[in-house]
C-alpha cells in the first residue's frame, strides 16, 4: 500500500466497540484505566452503543462483551488478510465510526491515481442509501458499509454492467467464507430465498474525454435485530442477513477482504474484456431468470419472463410483442410469481 492518510481522531464509543470485539468480558474498570476516561464514561459508551442497535452482553462483576458474532473492523485486521498484489494497489484503507454516506465522502474526495483504490468503511452510517434514492439501515457491528474509489482514464464501454461483475465479486468472497444461497437480482441487489441480503450502489464523476471517477458502495446485512428488519419492512423491502445462512457470521474483516482480493483484479480488467468472461457464472447466479416481472421504465410498467441478461449487461425480458431490453439506472424490477 502506498502511504496511508492520517487516522482519524476516534471518538470514545468507538474505541469502547474496538476493545469490546475479543469476545471476552471487559470490566468498565478496566476500559475506564486503558483508555484514560472515568468510568461513567464509559458506561455512557455503553449506552450509546445500545441506542445504535449494537447487540451487548452486560454481566454483574464481569463487564461488557459485544454479542457472539458481533466483530469490530480494524485496518490492520483487513490488510493482513490481503495478498501483497492487492494491498499494492490501495493507495488508502480507513475505517470510521460514523459518516452520512461512505460513497458521498469518496465522490467528494481526490480520486485515486488510474490503477489505484482508496477503500472506505464505517461502522455506522446516518445517510446509507440506495439506487433510487432509498435509505439502508445499517447498526454498528451488524452490517458493511464499504465503498471503493477508482479511476479510469476513460469511460470504459458498458459501464452499467459494472456492478454485475462486483456482484458476482461479493458472492464469491461469502462463498469462500461458507455461505451459500447468495443469488443476484438484475442489477444491484445481492439476495436469497429469504430475502434482500444487501446492494451495490455505484456512481460516477467524469468529463468529457477525460477521466472517470468510480466510487463503488456495497451494503450487506450480517447481522439484523428485530428493530433494525421492522425499519426495513416499513421501507417496503424483506431483509435477510448473513448469520441466518452461517451462525456465528464470518468475521466482517474477512468478508471485505475477500471482497477486495477479487474486486481489484476486475476494476482492472473491466474496460479491456468488459462482461463477456462472467456470463456464465452470471447466469447460475441469476435470480430472475424464468420468473414474471414487473419493469418500470420512465413511469412505463413492461410485464414479461425474465431472460438473463447479454453481452452488454442488460436485461432481457420476453413478452408477447418479443424480448424487450433494459439498461439498469431509473429501471425498477419487480417479481409478480
Amino acid at each position: 500500500m502506498n502511504t496511508p492518510a492520517p487516522e482519524p481522531q476516534r471518538p470514545l464509543v468507538h474505541k469502547v466497540f474496538q476493545r469490546l470485539c475479543d469476545g471476552g468480558f471487559q470490566s468498565g474498570e478496566a476500559l475506564a484505566a486503558e483508555l484514560a476516561v472515568t468510568r461513567a464514561a464509559v458506561w455512557k459508551a455503553v449506552e450509546q452503543l445500545r441506542d445504535l442497535g449494537v447487540s451487548l452482553d452486560a454481566s454483574t462483576n464481569k463487564g461488557y462483551r459485544l454479542a457472539p458474532g458481533v466483530s469490530a473492523l480494524t485496518v490492520e485486521r483487513i490488510e493482513t488478510l490481503l495478498p501483497e498484489d492487492v494491498r499494492s494497489h490501495i493507495e488508502s484503507l480507513q475505517v470510521e465510526w460514523t459518516l452520512e454516506s461512505t460513497n458521498t465522502k469518496l465522490l467528494d474526495a481526490w480520486p485515486p491515481a488510474a490503477g489505484f483504490a482508496s477503500v472506505l468503511l464505517a461502522e455506522h452510517q446516518t445517510g446509507g442509501r440506495g439506487r433510487r434514492g432509498r435509505s439502508w439501515v445499517a447498526p454498528p457491528g451488524g452490517a458493511v458499509c464499504l465503498s471503493v474509489s477508482w479511476q479510469y482514464v476513460e469511460l470504459p464501454a458498458d459501464l452499467s454492467a459494472l456492478s454485475l461483475i462486483v456482484g458476482l465479486c461479493v458472492v464469491n468472497a461469502l462463498h469462500e467464507l461458507g455461505v451459500e444461497g447468495v443469488n443476484l437480482k438484475w442489477p444491484n441487489d445481492l439476495v436469497t430465498a429469504n430475502g434482500k441480503l444487501g446492494g451495490i450502489l455505484i456512481e460516477m464523476r467524469a468529463e468529457a474525454g477525460g477521466p472517470v471517477h468510480v466510487v463503488i458502495g456495497i451494503g450487506l446485512n450480517v447481522l439484523l435485530d428485530d428493530a433494525a428488519r421492522a425499519a426495513v419492512k416499513a421501507a417496503g423491502n424483506v431483509a435477510d442477513d448473513i448469520r441466518a445462512h452461517r451462525d456465528p457470521a464470518p468475521d466482517r474483516n474477512a468478508m471485505i477482504a475477500g471482497v477486495l482480493r477479487r474486486l481489484l483484479p476486475a476494476l482492472r480488467e473491466f474496460p479491456r474484456h468488459g462482461l463477456k468472461p462472467h456470463l456464465s457464472h452470471w447466469n447460475a447466479c441469476d435470480a430472475l431468470f424464468g420468473r414474471e416481472v414487473n419493469v418500470e421504465n420512465v413511469g412505463q410498467i413492461t410485464r414479461g419472463v425474465a431472460r438473463g441478461i447479454d453481452a452488454h449487461g442488460a436485461l432481457l425480458v420476453e413478452t408477447p410483442a418479443g424480448v424487450h431490453r433494459f439498461i439498469s439506472g431509473e429501471v425498477s424490477v419487480r417479481v409478480t410469481t
